[in-house]
């Protein structure tokens, strides 16, 4: 599965846009360099957000709905990531396979 049709679904069940990481790049950006960049900005934005309402919930000022939900977030960014790391990979290795 492509990882932009898997962020597309996860927007849609989820109810939302796709999140602005998973967007694909405006013409004009640098493309797949910017692509990554955003995807991990916006990784780490979404785990800041889940550390953030994690230590709300411990100080008694949270709700435990939106730590779940934040959690959930960053476990979805995280896995588009890694995704897009493994297709990378498999890309590089069977473009190192090819035969000149």
């Amino acid at each position: 599965m492509n990882p932009m049709m898997a962020a597309k679904a996860y927007a849609a069940v989820q109810g939302g846009a796709m999140p602005v990481a998973a967007q694909p790049p405006a013409v004009g950006d640098n493309g797949f360099a910017d692509l990554v960049k955003s995807a991990m900005t916006g990784l780490a934005d979404q785990t800041r957000a889940a550390e953030t309402q994690m230590t709300k919930s411990i100080q008694g000022q949270g709700n435990l709905i939106d730590v779940v939900t934040a959690l959930s977030s960053a476990e979805a960014s995280l896995e588009t990531v890694m995704s897009v790391r493994d297709q990378v990979i498999s890309a590089y290795k069977e473009i190192m396979a090819m035969p000149i």
